[in-house]
């Protein structure tokens, strides 16, 4: 239909499939954010965007909220795909602020991260809180409301998952199978933190958000033949990672983010006891793991749309922390004077 095509431009990927499967075009206000179509201090759609686009407000879909009775699956859909033909699509977020929820990060001052393809942390605010040079993004949290604003900001890192798995292919180059990832981490503990002088730019991803979407160096610096071996590059690949992460969140506590214990699922990368290491000792942080995932996020997410869950809360009673780690004084020192020395070598390309 007409109106579904001109909807379908302003649909992020998850509403469009939301609107394949229920034939009814919808975004949430935290969608909005997403699109850069939303005006914070107005509370409302940012027409002026719009307008400077040259597109109406009837491009706009059915705006509604994140948890409830939004939409049904066509009868079509429904019998080709062998579902209930009553069933309800209760829950709609992006992929980080659903990211946030399933670690039950909803308060100002929780911080949801994760390492996979790319490297994201997300630190919920009750302020309007947003980088002038847009090296960090504001989206609307899941449960913002009227009466209780929860923003979430979010830093972006391209090259995380990404550079470990190009590494794994590289250094399996020969071999039947690719080194399992498990092996990789055993490598990287065998060197000492610094990996002999080595540094990683992990920005071979493209151009990066936090250096205001400009290239910077990528690969590594200070290669010795003497001495570096492939658990030094693996090591070092590892502080490039989350030494870009810790220069993203400078960024956002330079705006206002607070919080000091940050939340992630054990998966990806923080399934490394190096990362964490690293991790916890640059960002000065408290590093807690949870048995959880972005899917298991979304089916909670659901039910509490549904109104099988009356409270966020009743909805993580079996999110269980497995782990928690603080930051070493001793390593903690010993990274930031690593980090600061990577951080002087970055060359922003203009």
């Amino acid at each position: 239909p007409e109106n579904f095509k001109k909807a379908s431009i302003m649909m992020l990927p998850g509403d469009y499939i939301a609107a394949k499967l229920s034939e009814t075009p919808q975004i949430s206000t935290s969608g909005l954010s997403e699109a850069a179509l939303w005006d914070f201090s107005k509370g409302k759609l940012a027409t002026e965007v719009l307008d400077k686009m040259g597109l109406s407000e009837d491009f706009i879909p059915e705006i509604v909220p994140s948890f409830g009775d939004q939409a049904t699956v066509s009868s079509a859909i429904a019998n080709e795909l062998g579902l209930d033909p009553d069933t309800k699509i209760n829950y709609r977020a992006g992929d980080q602020p659903n990211n946030a929820f399933s670690l039950n990060a909803l308060k100002p001052g929780d911080i949801a991260t994760t390492a996979g393809t790319s490297a994201v942390m997300y630190a919920v605010s009750a302020e309007n809180t947003f980088d002038p040079e847009s090296r960090v993004n504001t989206f609307l949290h899941v449960n913002n409301t009227e009466k209780a604003k929860h923003n979430g900001v979010l830093l972006c890192i391209n090259g995380s998952g990404i550079l470990y798995q190009w590494l794994r292919k590289i250094i399996s180059v020969g071999r039947e199978e690719l080194i399992p990832y498990e092996k990789l981490n055993e490598e990287a503990a065998k060197v000492e933190p610094g990996s002999k002088g080595l540094r990683f730019y992990p920005f071979g991803n493209g151009v990066e958000r936090i250096f205001s979407n400009k290239e910077v160096n990528s690969g590594i610096e200070n290669l010795n033949y003497n001495i570096h071996q492939p658990a030094h590059l693996i090591r070092s690949a590892c502080e490039g990672i989350v030494f870009a992460m810790n220069y993203g969140f400078e960024v956002m506590q330079s705006i206002g983010v607070e919080g000091k214990v940050v939340r992630a699922g054990k998966d990806n990368l923080f399934l490394s006891p190096v990362f964490r290491e690293i991790f916890v000792n640059t960002t000065q942080t408290t590093l807690e793991l949870y048995n959880t995932s972005g899917a298991e996020g979304a089916a909670r997410g659901a039910a509490v749309g549904y109104g099988f869950y009356k409270e966020f809360d009743d909805a993580f009673t079996s999110l269980k922390c497995l782990e928690r780690m603080e930051p070493d004084p001793k390593l903690s020192k010993q990274y930031q004077e690593i980090y600061q020395e990577w951080k002087q070598n970055i060359k922003i390309k203009e």
